[in-house]
């Protein structure tokens, strides 16, 4: 028998001699085996209290902020080029214009920064925001329990806690559930490569003859909904590691108009009105 070890159920029993040597001569080496099968010993795996000053929680917020102020230009972008893409009325008046190259340019410039603020939200480099850490972030107990205790604090009132942390994991839910819809495997991940393609082709191929101006295409609709799902993840990451109710989309009104003010003057040439109007023949 090796007397190196705790005794299994299946060894067979040993002679008082052999007993006696162990209770003497080796209780003090078998002593540390029966320490760590107790079931008083906490799990070394179990996860650890969280407070608020913790480093992976200051990051958190540092990451929604970053996040926030990327969605912001974002939001600028998109109001002034969504007419561009979908008002008719400014598709009429541009018509086949030679007017109408300079405004192609013009909605696709805006188009693409507008693609390149969202897709920095969702950068896999390091020194960026990164939208996947953010979710490994609050997919943890603990974090939701510390932003949960913090936001308890102030108030004195029995459950006031439950109701916080209750309250702030139905918000990273919706986020979780969100950002795997564009994650690998989401249902929409292909959305997010698609953005970058589409975009590269409309610089890659512009025209030099005047041609009709359209409306919204896959590219347009896919930014759109991109968009609005970002809009909504921004909103509830504020509200749970920030403490901040704020509405992206209500804070695009301003820049929508804007971008009317703006878009009203467009026309091509051949449109009256037009400083150099020329009727068409």
């Amino acid at each position: 028998m090796d007397w190196n070890k705790p005794p299994l159920a299946t060894d067979p029993p040993v002679s008082s001699r052999e007993g006696k040597r162990l209770d003497h001569a080796d209780k003090k080496k078998c002593a540390p085996r029966i320490f760590w099968l107790s079931r008083d010993e906490p799990s070394r795996h179990k996860a650890q209290p969280m407070d608020i000053s913790d480093s992976e929680i200051i990051n958190l917020k540092k990451m929604v902020t970053a996040a926030h102020e990327e969605f912001y230009m974002a939001v600028k972008y998109h109001e002034v080029w969504k007419p561009s893409a979908y008002d008719k009325d400014i598709h009429s008046r541009m018509r086949r214009s030679y007017a109408s190259q300079a405004f192609l340019v013009i909605r696709d410039a805006l188009g693409r920064e507008m693609v390149l603020a969202l897709t920095r939200v969702w950068d896999r480099n390091k020194q960026a925001v990164r939208m996947s850490l953010i979710v490994h972030t609050i997919r943890k107990s603990a974090v939701i329990d510390a932003l949960a205790a913090e936001r308890a604090k102030p108030f004195n009132w029995p459950g006031v806690f439950e109701q916080m942390r209750a309250d702030l994991q139905v918000k990273a839910d919706r986020v979780i559930e969100l950002v795997s819809k564009y994650s690998e495997g989401g249902s929409h991940n292909a959305v997010r490569e698609d953005l970058l393609r589409l975009r590269d082709e409309r610089l890659a191929h512009r025209q030099m003859e005047p041609s009709t101006v359209a409306g919204a295409d896959k590219f347009d609709e896919a930014v759109e909904e991109f968009y609005q799902d970002n809009a909504k993840i921004i909103q509830e990451l504020l509200s749970l590691a920030n403490a901040e109710a704020y509405d992206p989309l209500d804070a695009a009104e301003g820049y929508q108009r804007y971008a009317a003010e703006f878009w009203a003057g467009v026309r091509g040439e051949r449109t009256e009105g037009h400083p150099h109007f020329r009727p068409g023949r």
